[in-house]
């Protein structure tokens, strides 16, 4: 009976110790999967570090903090709410030292044992990432085997995230400069061939009046100066729309809203385009009763411009425009439409970004106009579009604080 119960005291012992080994395990793995799945979620380097802090705080009882490398492989500053605790000299030195030889010390190691914390390498695939610091509360339940290899554990998962992170943002960036390689490349092209033109006729002209190797008559001399004033005016006109684009795209364009009467923008950017519109039928409907708009006379004047451009230049010579506004429920809605050929379903959307061009090839222009159209209605609270008229010509709605309507070719 005595040797029974002993074997039977023997087994229950060890069923307990099976039982909580086995309870241990569960923690760990489910501290494992917590860590692993608020890893994921999370994206920027920063915030992920602080996440795995928190979990290693919480799970080994101790203060936790990362030092991240630079790319001179110098560790940066701490990161997490017990940092400061880690960054005298003395500490700094043996992250520093564990960085650079990729091996843990401090507490309880062969390396450097004098150290008040325990030091571990972030090491990932591509090399070391930084050190992990952590300051147990009872340093004999940390430094026991099964929790040394959990907190290596936890480090590898924290140093494979952190890893990905910057990979993510290296290959957004990567991406960020071949859209701007992409598009300075479209700016230069474009730029250079529609420049070729009225340089060329520039050159001519001035060359023909400066030699004076013919006697040109009054009117002769006048068609060259006015032939070099336009394209110097169609220059400046395409050197204001990159400025334009490049004050947008930086955010750069201040807006000075004040209550206006629309039929005043409207009237500025028809004297502007007088010249260019003197062969067409140009029709407005604004109210004149109308209420005041809150807008940048100035930004929205350029909105009509481009549009107004758009018409004459995309539409046979000498067809009617309609510059029209309608008023309904607080919001204003501008028309600017013609009788052009209309534009395809498919290019609805994409006339509005940059450098895109539908239409005739051999019309002069960059692609600009509408998207620095959409930028000032958008900063202005508002939006365009383009609608195909049911007997032919196209509608481009805009609005800004108000409702704004804009139609064009």
């Amino acid at each position: 009976m005595l040797l029974t119960a002993l074997i039977i005291s023997n087994l229950t012992i060890r069923n307990r110790e099976q039982a909580e080994l086995a309870r241990g395990r569960e923690r760990r793995t489910g501290a494992l999967y917590a860590l692993s799945r608020e890893l994921t979620e999370t994206r920027l380097v920063e915030r992920l570090s602080n996440v795995a802090l928190r979990h290693i705080s919480e799970i080994f009882k101790c203060q936790a903090a990362v030092f991240l490398a630079d790319p001179l492989k110098h560790l940066g500053p701490g990161i997490g709410e017990q940092a400061a605790s880690f960054s005298d000299a003395k500490n700094i030195g043996v992250a520093q030292w564990v960085f650079d030889h990729a091996q843990m010390a401090g507490m309880g190691t062969d390396n450097l044992p004098g150290a008040d914390a325990l030091f571990l390498p972030l090491t990932a695939s591509r090399g070391p990432l930084g050190v992990l610091a952590v300051r147990p509360e009872q340093p004999r339940e940390l430094l026991a085997p099964d929790q040394i290899h959990l907190l290596e554990t936890f480090a590898n998962l924290m140093a494979g995230a952190i890893e990905r992170a910057r990979l993510a943002e290296e290959g957004q960036q990567a991406q960020v400069m071949i859209e701007t390689e992409q598009m300075r490349n479209a700016l230069l092209s474009a730029v250079s061939h529609d420049l070729r033109t009225p340089l060329a006729a520039i050159t001519g002209a001035v060359s023909s009046l400066f030699e004076g190797k013919v006697d040109f008559d009054p009117q002769t001399r006048k068609q060259l100066i006015q032939s070099i004033h336009d394209e110097v005016m169609w220059m400046d006109r395409l050197v204001n729309n990159l400025l334009y684009m490049t004050r947008l795209e930086a955010g750069a364009i201040q807006m000075h809203k004040e209550p206006l009467p629309l039929e005043e923008v409207v009237g500025a950017a028809l004297v502007r385009l007088e010249k260019k519109l003197s062969d067409r039928a140009v029709t407005t409907q604004v109210p004149t009763d109308a209420p005041l708009v809150p807008m940048d006379g100035v930004l929205i004047e350029e909105v009509l411009i481009n549009l107004l451009e758009n018409a004459t230049k995309y539409t046979p010579a000498g067809g009617p425009i309609e510059v029209s506004a309608e008023f309904e429920e607080g919001q204003v809605t501008i028309s600017v439409a013609d009788r052009g050929p209309g534009i395809p379903r498919e290019e609805e959307q994409r006339i509005f970004d940059k450098f895109y061009r539908t239409g005739p090839k051999r019309t002069r222009g960059v692609g600009l106009g509408l998207a620095i159209c959409r930028g000032i209605v958008e900063a202005h609270g508002g939006r365009i579009w383009v609608e195909n008229r049911p007997d032919g010509g196209v509608l481009l709605p805009v609005y800004p604080s108000r409702q704004w309507r804009a139609a064009a070719s």
